[in-house]
């Protein structure tokens, strides 16, 4: 019989494809099948490694070949006998494989047509013969070449269950086609014009949708039966993949309008989702799938995430439902579960850093260092709550920041003045729209360490309304005993605060209910003397504001003296907050004339503070107003520490009664009727 193939120049793929494989169908006779398939294997045979692709006897494809060992087997074999061997690559991204990197069982080919490409590759058209198995790679250079064995197909069945068995594949095949959006109908005509068993299981099992190692597995089967099987049960696979995917095409179609595209894709992915429990597509979830597997948590928190991950992966984007899952989820994930910062447990370093940030204060400074000492000898101890009390400006808050330098922790601050809602504090329900955890919980995410300081600025004017009472919540959160569970109500899982060292600040205690009190230790830090702030001020606030004021330390230059006048009649505080002002005042008078060339440098004295700061804004009361007629002296208290209070008395006559006007204390209200009785 005459080679039908050494005519293969009129070959065209497109007249025969299936599934994107661009193979041929030619169809064969029974007698051409025989002469195909009884090809006697030679002992020895020119080897050449496919990457992604199994070759089935009888079967033909194009392939593309750019290596060097399969462009020097292709020029040997087409020049003689065109007769080679194929097998497949274990891995197909190995570019030079080795014997060990290839199947043993493989089809020996026929070259049938050769083109040269413009690049130096070469497309050959090739076309399975009959099996063989390796038994001895014997040549790896130019090409490889091994001692082979033929491995032929055993046909078990016959008669009418080999009829019906084809029948079967023919129309599972043919299903297939019907249903798949990206094979041509034509393949219906051509599959069923293969009469050959043989060639018909081989071109089948050449185009199914599964991975090359299942394809060799195939090829490796022997008896015709166990193939059959094989290849019906991927055929059926198939099938159930078509139908579900039809399936949803068909739910998706009847819930929407036709216009409506974009909700139409919205939808598919719900069904989707619904059918088969998974959305590989979904970046979002997977990024957030990741970071859970490398964050570690608590297990019930775990659980928690995982739970709503799932819930994330059904509910399509266009849901409200998505965003609050989504947040959730990221909240959980951001907080630090078991991350906390290596304390500096150097109590001279603390000391340093105390002293360099703030003068005085020793009270304080003692307690940290007291601190310290008992972490240092004790590592599961709970953190202190502790309260600054004082006026205003005297460092409470800088201290809180001092702290955590010196502890070598995270700093984070915010202010609880004017807070009168509950949920500020305890976070609100996920059921509402834009909810967010507190700022407890807010402050621990920006942290992003279990065990920072944290400063509750103001804790005396927390206000309560008819939204709750959040010194009530700030009872949870200050109790040592009971912070290790804290619940927020935006993450309702128990979360540990009891390594977190909270500092709240008051200007006054009165205002603070008891139980809340009674939670702090309390410290009192008072105002500072004349000479106190003198040293604060030449050690601190002169250098901040000289550099604030892009001045040079040698250009300016206040004494004490001046120092003194501007504490004295510029200020009325106990802190420095005012007396920081009028310093910076004087560094930009002083700048201003550097700028403008007048001077280069620049000693300040006290007549030069009045030109800087303006008229004097305070004045001393002197002890001489007394010897006035009905002017008596008085002691008085102001938050700004102790002052002389002038009384004044003028004769007239009245009843005999005493009315006493304005806000007086009851101790100045008992000191009047007395001096009258």
């Amino acid at each position: 019989m005459k080679d039908r193939f050494n005519t293969f120049d009129s070959f065209d793929e497109s007249d025969a494809s299936f599934d994107d494989f661009e193979q041929a169908i030619p169809l064969m006779s029974e007698e051409e099948e025989k002469e195909l398939t009884e090809s006697i294997v030679p002992d020895e045979l020119p080897i050449l490694p496919l990457k992604n692709t199994v070759l089935f006897p009888g079967v033909v494809v194009p392939i593309t070949v750019g290596r060097d060992r399969s462009l020097a087997l292709v020029k040997e074999a087409y020049a003689g006998d065109k007769i080679i061997g194929v097998v497949t690559q274990k891995d197909e991204d190995i570019e030079e494989p080795e014997d060990k990197d290839l199947y043993r069982i493989g089809t020996m080919a026929r070259i049938i047509k050769l083109i040269k490409m413009p690049d130096g590759s070469k497309s050959i058209v090739i076309q399975g013969k009959s099996g063989f198995e390796v038994e001895e790679f014997t040549q790896s250079s130019p090409f490889f070449k091994a001692k082979v064995k033929a491995f032929p197909k055993e046909m078990d069945i016959q008669g009418v269950e080999l009829d019906a068995s084809i029948r079967n594949i023919k129309e599972t095949a043919t299903r297939i086609i019907n249903l798949s959006p990206n094979i041509p109908s034509e393949a219906t005509i051509a599959v069923n014009n293969i009469n050959s068993p043989t060639f018909l299981l081989n071109f089948i099992s050449s185009n199914l949708n599964v991975g090359i190692e299942k394809k060799q597995q195939l090829l490796e089967i022997q008896k015709f039966s166990d193939n059959l099987k094989k290849v019906m049960e991927f055929l059926e696979q198939e099938v159930q993949v078509l139908d579900m995917s039809e399936k949803i095409r068909t739910k998706v179609k009847s819930d929407i309008d036709d216009q409506q595209r974009e909700f139409y894709l919205r939808q598919q992915m719900k069904a989707i989702q619904e059918e088969l429990g998974e959305d590989a597509e979904h970046q979002e979830v997977e990024k957030l799938k990741e970071k859970l597997a490398a964050k570690k948590l608590p297990e019930n928190v775990r659980e928690e995430a995982e739970k709503e991950l799932r819930r994330l992966e059904m509910t399509p984007n266009a849901s409200p439902n998505y965003g609050i899952i989504h947040s959730y989820v990221e909240w959980i994930l951001d907080l630090p579960w078991d991350e906390y910062s290596e304390d500096k447990l150097d109590l001279n370093f603390a000391k340093e850093v105390l002293d360099e940030d703030h003068y005085g204060l020793e009270k304080v400074k003692k307690r940290i260092i007291e601190y310290l000492a008992v972490l240092k000898l004790k590592e599961d101890m709970k953190a202190p709550i502790l309260c600054f009390y004082g006026p205003p400006g005297v460092g409470k808050t800088s201290l809180g920041k001092s702290i955590a330098r010196s502890l070598n922790r995270e700093f984070e601050r915010f202010s609880l003045g004017g807070i009168r809602d509950e949920a500020e504090i305890r976070g609100h329900r996920r059921t509402y729209i834009g909810a967010l955890p507190g700022r407890i919980i807010r402050s621990m995410k920006k942290a992003g360490k279990g065990n920072p300081v944290i400063m509750l600025d103001e804790i005396d004017k927390v206000g309560s309304d008819y939204r709750g009472d959040p010194t009530s919540a700030l009872l949870e959160v200050l109790d040592p005993e009971q912070n290790d569970t804290f619940s927020d109500n935006y993450l309702e899982l128990e979360y540990d605060l009891s390594k977190v060292m909270f500092i709240a600040t008051a200007n006054s205690l009165d205002t603070i209910p008891a139980p809340l009190r009674d939670r702090m230790e309390i410290i009192n830090i008072s105002g500072y003397t004349l000479e106190e702030k003198t040293e604060i001020a030449k050690k601190y606030l002169i250098p901040k504001q000289i550099e604030e004021n892009g001045l040079k330390k040698e250009q300016i230059n206040i004494d004490d003296e001046s120092i003194h006048m501007i504490i004295d009649q510029y200020t009325r505080e106990s802190g420095v907050r005012n007396l920081e002002r009028q310093v910076a005042g004087v560094c930009r008078g002083v700048a201003a004339k550097i700028a403008k060339g007048e001077i280069e440098e620049f000693s300040v004295t006290e007549n030069d503070v009045e030109e800087f700061l303006g008229k004097q804004k305070y004045f001393s009361d002197a002890a001489e107003r007394t010897t006035v007629p009905g002017v008596a002296t008085g002691l008085a208290w102001t938050p700004f520490g102790g002052d002389i209070l002038f009384i004044e008395a003028s004769v007239s006559k009245g009843s005999g009664k005493l009315n006493i006007t304005g806000q007086l204390g009851d101790v100045m209200k008992e000191s009047a009727m007395l001096a009258i009785s």
